[in-house]
């Protein structure tokens, strides 16, 4: 138990990095979209408030279908009120906060050792769905925010403290949301070993900031070169929305939510991979990263190629550097980790959100996840 205790009083602590990060994200890009609007830059002001309400938006639907029956079998006259409460992202996370801060930091009172169990295998249930709908979030607001401000920083040499500070939180909320996704739910399963401190977490993280700084830097230098790279992007998107379609995903309760889930999975395939089936994954990943070795390879290609006289830039030589020696980097760390550091399963379970070993009520839970 007094490790289960340790690592919820880390959990905890983490949890409040997590709602600093979070609103730090979304404060300096709003902040951001009134300076645009500010210096008559309507379609960038358009953009970065479109994908902030995109991922509160759809962040929103997903979190009201935790907690519709709640809402539904409330007699009370503010049931509004709950549904309200229930369905903001910070709510939750003060709520849970507020209840891992009464196990945590307060002396229990006599409860036995299997009470205290379960209590902390609850919080450690909430801060799992909390953390999916974090990384939804992030992947549908921060990393296009990430995007667009690189686009508009290197394609238009505009540069603010500003937009430098909504990168820096864009980018370590999209690192974090990853990390302390796979943390949370490798930990709240049974019979699934978690994912070790200490250099396994650091090793994943760095392979996950490598890989998807070098493919949103490969991202904006193809949009530098041609606005229509929009099309291929959505291409892509389609793509990874299809091939999850394919794989008849079982995440939602409804119909409607269910290809919601896939457009976003699809999101979130377009930045990193993303096991979405909890099955075995080495011929899925390994065809992942060899596209992602062409992107890489061939948009600093396509920029000296097709503008010369950018061959000798500062920028160029130093975003190609940057996009090469974080693929290089990333590919090492995401070799090293699965190959040494990777957490083995004591069972044959599976643990990502589909998983199709032998089903406990706790993998259940993360099977139907938006289930009532």
């Amino acid at each position: 138990l007094s490790a289960c205790q340790d690592f919820f009083t880390l959990r905890w602590l983490l949890t409040i990095a997590g709602v600093f990060l979070y609103v730090g994200d979304i404060w300096t890009d709003i902040v951001l979209a009134v300076k645009y609007f500010q210096e008559e830059q309507y379609v960038w002001t358009g953009f970065t408030v479109m994908f902030i309400l995109i991922g509160l938006l759809v962040t929103q639907i997903f979190s009201y279908a935790c907690n519709s029956t709640l809402c539904n079998n409330t007699c009370t006259a503010g049931w509004q009120l709950v549904c309200f409460h229930r369905v903001c992202l910070v709510s939750r996370y003060y709520h849970l906060l507020k209840e891992g801060f009464q196990v945590v930091w307060t002396k229990s009172n006599g409860d036995g050792v299997d009470k205290l169990r379960e209590v902390h295998k609850k919080l450690f249930c909430v801060a799992t769905d909390l953390s999916m709908l974090k990384l939804f979030e992030t992947f549908l607001e921060s990393a296009p925010q990430l995007l667009l401000q690189l686009y508009i920083l290197l394609g238009h040499n505009e540069v603010s403290v500003m937009q430098c500070l909504s990168v820096a939180f864009s980018f370590c909320n999209t690192a974090w949301s990853l990390v302390d996704y796979r943390r949370c739910l490798r930990r709240s399963l049974p019979h699934i070993r978690e994912m070790p401190s200490g250099l396994p977490t650091a090793m994943y993280l760095l392979y996950k900031i490598c890989t998807i700084t070098s493919l949103i830097l490969s991202y904006s230098l193809l949009l530098i070169l041609s606005i229509y790279t929009t099309v291929a992007l959505t291409v892509l998107w389609l793509l990874a929305t299809i091939w999850t379609h394919l794989l008849e995903t079982k995440f939602c309760s409804g119909r409607s939510l269910e290809f919601l889930y896939r457009a976003v999975v699809g999101v979130i395939l377009t930045f990193t991979f993303f096991n979405v089936k909890g099955q075995d994954t080495k011929v899925a990943m390994t065809t992942y990263y060899i596209f992602y070795t062409v992107i890489n390879i061939m948009s600093p290609s396509l920029m000296a190629l097709l503008k010369p006289e950018l061959q000798t830039s500062t920028l160029l030589l130093t975003i190609s550097g940057l996009i090469c020696g974080c693929s290089v980097l990333g590919l090492v760390c995401l070799i090293l980790y699965y190959v040494q550091l990777h957490p083995r399963r004591v069972q044959c379970e599976e643990d990502e959100v589909d998983g199709l070993g032998k089903e406990t009520k706790s993998l259940a839970r993360i099977k139907n996840f938006l289930k009532p």
